[in-house]
Order: C-alpha cells, then structure tokens, then sequence
C-alpha cells in the first residue's frame, strides 16, 4: 500500500468539490480531490443556477426557507463566490455572462426557456423575445438536438441543417477546432439566404475556444448568434468541469480520478485517512482535513434504501423528510419531492451537526435543504457553499 499525505482532501470532484479544492490551493495548503468518476455537472446546461424563483435570485433568496444551506452563507458570500467563478472561466478563457442579481431565460433543445443566471458567452445573445426571429443550424444525424422542437414553439423561426461529415457533439466540437472546417461551414452559412435575425447553433462550437469560434462565425455572416445546450449530456457542461478541474491541477492540485473510497479511518473526533483501490495496489491518502462533495442521490452521495437513507462514504446521520411513503409528490412531474429535502444537516461553519469529526467539512446538494429542482440553485448552491466549506477547513488548517 502507498500512503500519501495532503493537508486537505476534498471527496467529490464536481463543482463544489473543485471550488473548495481551488481556495485551498490559493491558500498554500497541499489538496487531493477524490472522485469515482465525471460527476453531474457534465450533464448540466454549463449556465449556473443561482434561484430560479424570481427575476433578482440573491433577493429571492431571502425568500427560501429558513432551513435553506443558502441562509447559512448570505447574499454577500454568495456573490463573493460567484465573482470568483467567473474569474476563474475567463482565464480559461471560458467566460461566463451575465448578473448576480438578475435572471435570464435560455432556449433548451426542446424550444422551452429555462431560468438562470449567469450563462457561458456563446450563449449570451440567446433570443429573448418571442417575436424575434431565429434562424437554427443543425447537423446532418445529430442526436439529442430538435430544431423542429424550437422553431414550432416560435412564431418567427427556420432552420437549416448542415454535414459536418460526423454526427456526434463531440466530433462536430472536435471538427470546428479545425480552421478549414470553420472557413467551410461560414461560406456556408453565407449562402444561405435568411431573414434578418440571431443565428441559433447546438452547442458544438468547438472544444477549447467555443468562444473565440463563435465570434469568428458572427464577424465573418455580421448577425449574432448563440448556443443551446443539447439534451445531456451537453458540451458547456463539459467544458465546464474541464475549466475548473485545469484551473485546479495547474495550482497544484492531484487527483485521483476513478477511485472509489474502500475504507475511512478514524482517530477520535478525527478522521485521519481513506484508503483507495487503485490499479495494481490501493492507497493510503492522509489528510490534516477532509471536505465531502459527493452531491445527492444522482451522484451517488447519498443512497435509499427501502426504509432509509444513507451516506455513502462516512456512514454521516442523514436528515431524512419522513417515511418513505412521503418522499414523493402522487405526480412525478411536479417539483417539490420531500426527498430532495434529505442530506447532512451542517452548522455556520459547515461541520456536520450531528457527528463528532472536527475535521470534516460538508458542500454541495448533500446538505441537507437544498432542493436544489425546486429552487432552481443547483450550480449556485455548489460553488457558494463549495467556498464557504474551504474557509472552514482553512481556518482549521492554521
């Protein structure tokens, strides 16, 4: 067995656990970040949801319930923590756009809008008014795209469909990294003969430098134009974990990617390291702190059983919303499931209350309150609470 130490290892590699993992870094403390695999946040729209119940998300927030993991941190940190992302994607030169204190809507791949905040810049001229027109370019075998889904919930719409020679996101993305593919597909798009208006693209606009692409495409046809996400998992989401997980490893940080956490070990009111399988032999990581950031249900942080909840790496008393008979509304489809209501109920400081450990540290949906569906706070929630954890354990560290 190898045995390695860190002063902070963060469980869970998505956007909160990469957040905290980042401060830390900046903070000259010695992180690991420890995920079974790619997590949620791959198969997000790649927009940070702040509170989708009003058209100011950090007044709406006010509103939420008392019980809300928001209430612990408050509007100001909240904005604090967002600043930061932003800073972070423009220097991975995936800049993001838009307010804190001010919604916008999205077109989905389905021609419905969705609620958000701060949105990629491909996406920023997305059209707002339902009279606009909107002219959607597809791809020949594209899956997971519709524009006949877009351009029949729209009065004034048309599209038109090219072929890229693939038929997959990431091969079209991979494709318009190519300077002769993009010059083709403009002179294209040139001699299309189209009405006035914004031009709607899936996003597949390139890997690395979507932005720079779609500001050559707008020069080059002089019309706007915009991304929509596809149907999950989608590219801006990818590019997202892919921005923060670099920023992360290029400060220094390691991680260990497609490794389950095999054991805990305790001391006390410490936990003093978790053992890992990897290839070949497993690993010993020792820590001064621990940060758990394994998400809810969806990512495996939490586990329902018939009759409980658990927590899948500590074994951490879960806040359950009742019997299990309870857990769901009678319809599916209507928001507000009492089970989104369950996770680790945490203290100011983001301890979990009902444990003893002084040196673990709790972010993300796993907290208990968050109802991250019905609130519309999913990408929000995790990189607010994601900074508030690291000070925390930074404080701890000293």
């Amino acid at each position: 067995m190898s045995v390695i130490d860190y002063d902070a290892v963060v469980i869970g590699g998505g956007m909160s656990g990469l957040m905290a993992g980042i401060h830390l870094l900046e903070r000259g403390h010695t992180v690991a970040v420890i995920s079974r695999g790619d997590p949620t946040v791959c198969l997000s729209t790649g927009c940070i949801d702040v509170c989708g119940t009003g058209a100011d998300p950090l007044a709406a927030v006010d509103a939420l319930p008392e019980g809300h993991p928001y209430h612990l941190i408050g509007a100001e940190k909240i904005r604090a923590a967002l600043d930061k992302f932003s800073e972070i994607m423009t220097d991975v030169h995936l800049p993001y756009a838009g307010r804190v204190d001010e919604n916008r809507a999205i077109i989905t791949p389905l021609g419905t809008t969705k609620t958000t905040c701060l949105v990629p810049r491909t996406m920023e001229t997305s059209a707002r008014k339902p009279d606009e027109y909107i002219h959607v370019v597809s791809f020949k075998g594209l899956k997971d795209f519709y524009p006949s889904y877009i351009t029949s919930g729209r009065r004034n719409a048309g599209f038109s469909v090219y072929d890229a020679g693939v038929a997959t996101t990431m091969g079209i993305a991979a494709r318009f990294e190519d300077r002769s593919f993009l010059n083709e597909f403009i002179a294209w798009l040139k001699g299309l003969e189209i009405p006035d208006g914004k031009l709607a693209f899936p996003a597949v606009m390139g890997l690395e430098h979507p932005l720079s692409i779609m500001q050559e495409i707008q020069t080059q046809v002089e019309r706007w134009g915009f991304e929509i996400p596809t149907l999950p998992p989608s590219l801006p989401g990818i590019r997202l974990f892919k921005g923060l997980k670099r920023v992360f490893q290029a400060k220094g940080g390691d991680v260990y990617w497609g490794s389950p956490i095999a054991s805990v070990e305790r001391s006390g009111k410490h936990v003093e390291a978790v053992t890992i399988e990897t290839k070949g032999r497993s690993t010993r990581v020792n820590g001064q702190a621990f940060i758990l950031a394994t998400g809810s249900f969806v990512s495996g942080g939490l586990f329902a059983s018939r009759d409980e909840i658990q927590e899948t790496v500590f074994g951490l008393s879960v806040a359950s919303p009742g019997p299990r008979d309870d857990w769901f509304n009678s319809d599916f489809f209507t928001p507000g499931h009492a089970v989104e209501r369950a996770g680790i109920r945490v203290g100011r400081d983001f301890r979990p209350l009902e444990e003893t450990l002084e040196n673990l540290f709790v972010c993300g949906s796993i907290i208990s309150g968050s109802e991250v569906m019905k609130y519309g706070c999913g990408h929000g929630l995790a990189l607010s609470t994601g900074l508030a954890a690291a000070e925390s354990c930074a404080e701890t560290l000293k």
